[in-house]
């Protein structure tokens, strides 16, 4: 298991000199040159934490954008971003907990979706049916029917929807793309989607009380009325199936989203599996912190993974990122090297902020316009969620029960490989495999964005949703 393979040898070798290569290729243009239209686009922010506080700084930027609103059922955080805007802006935007009122307000014409991820659909879904157009935030949906429902909600409205998988307008990748839509990087059989970052347990379950300046309901929306049952309310709803979708849906929706489209990839691919579990600690998360998911596509294949406890970096300058594998060499980061692990280049090409290329096709009226439409964002975080699917419908197994079963498929013969890297990172975290067994994913059958003969799998491309707070039609 131990043994350094050649291919391993190469990825590390070109990972290291890719990262200080590409260096230069990761700043994104600044849009403060953008020039204005006459009229003023007036924007609301919905989620005010984290991604929410970056939304309203960079929206605020743009030229002839007004940030009119920012809400969360959070009422705290919403004043404290009203604030930060006000300083930033020179006028207060409303500062409001329902995102209903935003909706209701004919004047506000774009809002952009940084609340959690239960949210992003219904939020998006119901800000275009308003007749705004919306920048929302990856992963785009809690399940694969609400992605689906997006896009068909685009269509009906004629609105405009971006995705903020900021890396699609990255020149130096949009160049990459282009080198191996040309061949030149021969036949491409093999991407890896790699996200390591420890992270430590979220604390006992057990029932715990509702900050008091949060409308949990509506903090809640779709997801159903239950008790918060982990310390902490913000944040922390990522390990959590009801509200989040695990470091898959978390980061990896970035990676997975950059391998798609180096490779061309279209739809959620003939089939896909997880071996996974929540390892290292018992604690209130339900959602994996150690993963892989294998996507087949036929021709290619694309392996997820993820680390959630301490580990090594993947090579030794080098933490998370995409390496996809051609006849002809490799593509790591924005750079290319030969079959040998020798850089041949690294990509250029000019780059766009994400925020403004939105801004962009708001005033132009064109999707064409967009970097990341909808479409890519919704397959690129159905692939996440068919993944986790996996795992849910699978069981715990042995490791050596695991590794007979991987052997036993046709997949690509790196997945099992990483396998036995994975089991080996398990156990130098002192992690007792006997007692907390990885999960063995089902291998599931894919045909469009449903899956073939598993009526339990079928069952969580979708949810239940409470009133009044239901998935629209189109």
């Amino acid at each position: 298991m131990a043994r350094v393979t050649r291919r391993r040898f190469f990825e590390e070798s070109m990972i290291a000199t890719a990262v200080a290569a590409a260096a230069s290729q990761l700043a994104i243009a600044d849009s403060s040159t953008e020039k204005a239209a006459n009229s003023t686009i007036r924007h609301a922010v919905l989620g005010c934490r984290i991604r929410g506080r970056v939304h309203a700084k960079e929206f605020a930027k743009q030229a002839g954008v007004e940030i009119a609103y920012v809400c969360d059922p959070d009422e705290t955080l919403a004043n404290e971003l009203a604030a930060a805007v006000e300083q930033q802006q020179g006028k207060r935007p409303q500062a409001v907990q329902d995102l209903r009122t935003i909706f209701d307000d004919k004047s506000v014409d774009t809002v952009s979706v940084a609340a959690p991820n239960h949210w992003h659909a219904l939020a998006a879904i119901w800000a275009m049916q308003a007749g705004k157009d919306v920048y929302v935030e990856k992963p785009v949906s809690h399940n694969v029917v609400e992605g689906r429902r997006m896009i068909e909600v685009t269509a009906a409205t004629g609105r405009i929807c971006q995705v903020g998988t900021q890396r699609r307008s990255i020149g130096a990748l949009k160049a990459a793309a282009d080198f191996i839509k040309q061949g030149k990087l021969g036949d491409v059989t093999f991407a890896r989607s790699i996200i390591y970052g420890r992270r430590g347990s979220i604390g006992s379950k057990g029932i715990y009380d509702v900050p008091k300046n949060v409308d949990y309901n509506l903090w809640l929306g779709p997801a159903p009325m239950t008790k918060l049952t982990r310390p902490n309310l913000h944040y922390d709803w990522h390990w959590d199936w009801a509200t989040g979708g695990g470091e898959l849906c978390n980061n990896n929706i970035h990676i997975i989203d950059v391998c798609r489209m180096l490779m061309g990839l279209e739809g959620l691919g003939q089939s896909v599996l997880s071996i996974g579990g929540r390892m290292g600690y018992e604690d209130a998360g339900e959602t994996p912190n150690t993963q892989i998911v294998v996507h087949d596509f036929g021709t290619a294949t694309v392996v997820q993974e993820v680390r959630g406890l301490r580990s090594d970096p993947f090579s030794k300058q080098f933490g998370a990122g995409w390496i996809v594998h051609g006849t002809e060499g490799f593509i790591a980061e924005e750079s290319l090297f030969d079959r040998d692990g020798k850089l041949v280049e690294t990509f250029k090409g000019p780059s766009e902020d994400h925020f403004a290329n939105f801004i962009k096709a708001v005033r132009s009226g064109k999707r064409t316009d967009l970097n990341a439409d909808i479409i890519e964002g919704h397959q690129s975080t159905a692939l996440c969620h068919v993944g986790n699917i996996s795992h849910r419908v699978g069981q715990p197994l042995p490791v050596a029960q695991i590794a007979a079963a991987i052997e036993q498929t046709d997949l690509h013969e790196d997945v099992a490989r990483t396998f036995a890297r994975t089991v080996t990172h398990l156990e130098d975290n002192g992690v007792d495999l006997k007692q907390t067994p990885l999960a063995l994913g089902q291998r599931l059958t894919i045909n469009g964005e449903s899956f073939v003969g598993h009526e339990a799998a079928n069952a969580l491309l979708a949810r239940t949703y409470r009133k009044p707070f239901e998935l629209p039609s189109a």
